[in-house]
């Protein structure tokens, strides 16, 4: 099945670019620390909001050089009241290629110096400039991702597991079980998930570090997320629990959960393939939208919903429009999801086949 539907999606173009897509996205994940010319920490005061660093390759005589950069020099504007930065054409900043820079440790255990790209110690290179605090945002867009990215999935694994179980019973047992296991489940769908999660996370002590946070944000958006699944799974095994299959298994004495967990719940994997494709999208817009209300990721560890709050304020949208990346990356993530899952849920529905 595996096989037919990547054939499938492999045919239609938009769920192949999104494949494309998401496959660089999680590649430049992966080798962040490789990739990213600075490390996660790194920051400099003197160099807040700067623009994009500009790569040439044309020297000043007109003639084809090594890449190389310029540091920018910050000055006021007093006409027009704001800060301005121009090139400091004193000194050229080569591009160096697999060259050493910060240190650091990649997958946080192999210690290495190689960076993809970097310049001269005394050189910056900004490929999408720099924050507030002087940090450069393609890094920072690398290890925010790692977050961002893998949420959902987290997030899906235990959600999946309870909702698939949990519904399974309710569906194969019926009656006063089935009744009162649905009520739970509806009254846990009734709670407005969003609001929810923001008065947990405002509730969380302030002292705790990121990657608990992120742990706790996981758990939440999973025990809030998996009635409505349930509820599904649940109407699916009402139908299937009466076949031939799960009668011959009642028949050589199989137990009740394994005749749940070994021949009904598989019968409804076609379905689970799809809510899962299409579950994802919702979990990475709610980690940004809880790290961009301040209440998911706290700085100075970074995900692209806390990245895309410093866009919030009109001023930045408009001389400093390199801070709206973050949510470009966002929209992008989120469409080509939306997209595989849809092939796929095309690809798995008997009746489009016939179509």
């Amino acid at each position: 099945m595996i096989k037919e539907v990547f054939k499938q999606l492999m045919k239609d173009k938009f769920a192949k670019a999104a494949l494309i897509v998401l496959a660089i996205i999680y590649l430049a994940l992966f080798f962040a620390d490789f990739l990213a010319p600075y490390t996660k920490d790194f920051s400099d005061r003197t160099m807040a909001y700067v623009p994009p660093s500009k790569i040439f390759v044309i020297d000043e005589r007109g003639k084809i050089s090594r890449p190389y950069t310029y540091n920018y020099v910050r000055s006021f504007d007093e006409e027009n009241l704001r800060i301005t930065y121009d090139f400091d054409r004193s000194k050229k900043h080569y591009l160096k290629f697999f060259g050493k820079g910060e240190p650091y440790k990649f997958l946080g255990i192999i210690p290495m110096e190689r960076h993809l790209v970097t310049t001269d110690k005394d050189g910056r290179l900004f490929l999408l400039g720099t924050d507030i605090n002087g940090r450069d945002v393609f890094s920072r867009l690398l290890f925010g991702g790692r977050i961002s990215m893998t949420i959902g999935f987290l997030a899906l694994f235990v959600l999946f597991p309870i909702g698939l179980l949990y519904g399974g019973i309710a569906g194969y047992f019926g009656g006063i079980v089935d009744t009162l296991m649905m009520r739970f489940a509806e009254a846990v769908m009734s709670i407005p998930s969003f609001y929810l999660l923001i008065i947990l996370a405002s509730i969380l002590p302030s002292g705790m570090t990121s990657v608990q946070r992120f742990m706790l944000i996981v758990i939440i958006l999973a025990l809030i997320g998996w009635a409505g699944f349930a509820r599904v799974v649940r109407g699916m095994v009402l139908s299937i629990k009466n076949q031939e299959f799960v009668q011959a298994a009642k028949s050589i004495g199989a137990s009740r959960l394994r005749i749940i967990v070994k021949h009904i719940l598989p019968q409804t994997a076609s379905f689970v393939i799809v809510a899962m494709t299409l579950s994802v999208p919702s979990y990475i817009l709610s980690e940004s939208g809880l790290s961009f209300l301040g209440l998911g990721i706290q700085q100075p560890d970074a995900s692209w919903g806390n990245m895309l709050k410093e866009a919030q304020e009109y001023t930045n949208i408009i001389y400093r429009p390199w801070l709206l990346t973050p949510g470009f990356l966002i929209f992008v993530a989120v469409l080509a999801f939306n997209l595989i899952g849809d092939t796929i849920r095309d690809v798995l529905d008997p009746k489009s086949k016939v179509r």
